[in-house]
């Protein structure tokens, strides 16, 4: 997408949020397709704790599993997918790509462990053991890979490619068997990147903002935008310091973990409607 695009998108999201340095989030609500769309709802935040995070970990999924952090990280070279401890901030690699593939997002389906990559048009598939993760299959798919998650129940995946589109995908034969243009007031969202599956929607980076969208997997439609500007102080930057990425959801405790690329916080928070 062209910087232009980018900026655009960023002023209308900034603008559905009030131009507040501060954030914004998503309604659960339902629309009929005779029913003229409900302005999408605005949400802020408060950070509930701050946890140490890796500055050499290019974030590019992040879920909740089995009690733990799960983190796959991108760059040629430095893919991998590793568990976190959340007190020290610590990683265990589980796994590494090889230098010519850059990671992307990751999704738990069933005991299967799916893993993106960017432009090698290829997904790793692992399943979960006691030792870690043991690599059973890959599959090929058409362009490229961006984000990923999964319903609950793990019988369906969820796929971005950088565009507007999301995905719904075969997790036994990654075959894409639906899509949904991402729209925000019917204007077309891009750049959908790290997705989370929560409580029947799934929340998006919008790649290279502060903002997350809330989004309807049945229609595309935004329901909320989360506007997480000034998450990440300044003092906490560094030239290595890359945009926000990085959703995970612990459906148990109601827990919504966030970070970004090379960032040195992950943060827990709790979102706040606008009224």
């Amino acid at each position: 997408m062209k910087l232009a695009t980018i900026l655009l998108l960023t002023a209308v999201l900034l603008t559905a949020c009030g131009n507040s340095p501060a954030r914004t989030r998503n309604a659960v609500s339902h629309s009929t397709s005779t029913a003229a769309p409900s302005e999408p709802k605005r949400y802020t935040y408060r950070i509930r704790a701050s946890y140490p995070h890796s500055t050499k970990a290019y974030t590019q999924g992040l879920l909740w599993h089995d009690g733990r952090l799960w983190e796959g990280t991108g760059q040629n070279g430095e893919s991998v997918i590793q568990t976190l401890d959340l007190a020290s901030g610590n990683s265990h690699v589980l796994t590494r790509l090889p230098r010519s593939e850059f990671g992307e997002g990751i999704a738990i389906a069933g005991d299967e462990l799916f893993q993106l990559t960017w432009q090698s048009n290829t997904a790793h598939v692992y399943r979960l053991t006691e030792k870690g993760l043991e690599k059973i299959r890959d599959h090929r798919y058409a362009g490229e890979g961006w984000g990923l998650t999964s319903d609950p129940e793990g019988r369906k995946l969820y796929m971005t490619d950088g565009s507007a589109n999301l995905y719904t995908v075969d997790p036994a034969t990654f075959r894409r068997e639906g899509r949904v243009t991402v729209t925000w007031k019917g204007e077309a969202v891009p750049y959908l990147n790290e997705l989370e599956w929560i409580d029947g929607r799934i929340w998006a980076n919008v790649y290279t903002t502060d903002q997350l969208v809330i989004i309807d997997p049945a229609s595309g439609r935004v329901e909320g935008v989360v506007d997480l500007t000034g998450l990440l102080p300044d003092t906490e930057r560094t030239p290595t310091t890359d945009v926000l990425n990085g959703i995970a959801w612990d459906p148990d405790t109601k827990r919504l973990f966030v970070t970004g690329k090379n960032w040195s916080k992950l943060f827990e928070i709790e979102i706040i409607e606008l009224k």
